[in-house]
Parts: C-alpha cells; structure tokens; sequence
C-alpha cells in the first residue's frame, strides 16, 4: 500500500464518517455535493475480515427496490463494499430514519444498464463515473426481507 493511496483512503473515510453522522443526525438528509440526492447507508460485513461496515451511497427506486451503484467515482477497481456483497448478500440499509433488512442482488445486462441510465440522468455525476474506467460499473437491486 503506497503512502498517496493510504491518504487517499483515509480522506474518504473521513468523508463518509462525516456524512454518516449528517445523515443520521437530518433524517436521512445530507448537504454539500449530495444536497438532494437520495442517500442510503450501507451496512455490510467485510468478505475477508468479517468486520461490519457502513457506506453511505446514493439509490435510485425501482418499484419497490433499492439500486445503488459501485462505481467508487469510476476508479479502475470495484469497491470493497462490492466483494462485501457478493459474499454477503443479506444486509442492512438505513433509508432515512427507516431500518431495512435487504437482500443485495447483481443486476446485469441490459436492465443493468437501463437502471445506470436512469442513476446517470438523476445524478449526472454518474455519466462522468462511467466515462473514466473502462469497467462495467456493477448495480446492485436491493430487495427488502422479511425481518
């Protein structure tokens, strides 16, 4: 791990630290560069270390799912919270002040890409994420569960 990449990680860290806070402290409201988004937090568990962890991330509804995206601002490399996922799927998300138990499903091809689409056209941050990484930036359904 290089020393630019250790600050780098510990400075969105501390952002998401701070937004966390915002967001639980308004209702599930943030300002800022999120002002007006729908913002989620994500609790998952590490894949590796088993460790819980909350990510807060921007959703778009679908009927009655969550989507949200992984694309870690169109960095080559998915987020960690991504392998999180694939591995335990079954997880938790605050929507406002509302806690959700969830189940976290990939979507793939062309409803993969439908649903980018429309996260790009609400939030067109998205586009640009897209436009700098030649990955296929993965989205995730998440179905609510009975508790």
């Amino acid at each position: 791990m290089t020393e630019e990449w250790s600050r780098w990680n510990d400075g969105i860290v501390e952002a998401n630290t701070r937004v966390v806070e915002e967001f639980r402290a308004n209702g599930g409201e943030v300002g800022g560069y999120f002002a007006g988004a729908p913002m989620l937090l994500l609790h998952h568990v590490g894949a590796r270390t088993g460790i819980e962890r909350v990510n807060p991330l921007v959703y778009l509804r679908d009927g009655d799912d969550l989507v949200v995206s992984a694309s870690k601002g169109g960095d080559p490399h998915h987020p960690a919270w991504y392998h999180d996922l694939k591995a335990h799927p079954r997880v938790v998300v605050e929507v406002g002040t509302e806690t959700v138990a969830v189940e976290a499903v990939e979507v793939t091809g062309a409803e993969r890409d439908e649903l980018y689409a429309r996260l790009a056209a609400m939030r067109p941050a998205f586009a640009g994420y897209e436009a700098r990484t030649d990955r296929v930036i993965p989205m995730f359904r998440l179905v609510r569960q009975e508790p």
